[in-house]
């Protein structure tokens, strides 16, 4: 029975980033990108704070454009952790 928490907190864990990744992509940024970013965004964000990027829907663009989309949800930490994601995501080092 003790593993039970792990175990479910791993599973929990996994649906958040495959929603996440699923946003980002639906944002319009490419599955590489998405993929990479949703491991780091889950980790540094709250339920609630990745909540307000499913907004982001649209059409593809790039992370650039993503990033500005970010500034105006008005959460600094969101920004940051994506800005940051995005950097290291894109040169390969996420």
């Amino acid at each position: 029975m003790l593993l039970a928490g792990p175990l479910l907190s791993g599973c929990v864990e996994k649906i958040a980033e495959s929603r996440v990744r699923s946003a980002l992509v639906g944002a319009g940024l490419s599955e590489t990108t998405s993929d990479c970013m949703a491991k780091r965004m889950v980790d540094r964000l709250t339920i609630s704070q990745l909540r307000k990027l499913q907004a982001l829907q649209g059409p593809k663009r790039s992370v650039a454009d993503y990033v500005a989309a970010v500034r105006k949800v008005g959460d600094r930490q969101v920004l940051e952790v994506t800005a940051s994601s995005a950097a290291l995501c894109a040169t390969g080092f996420g």
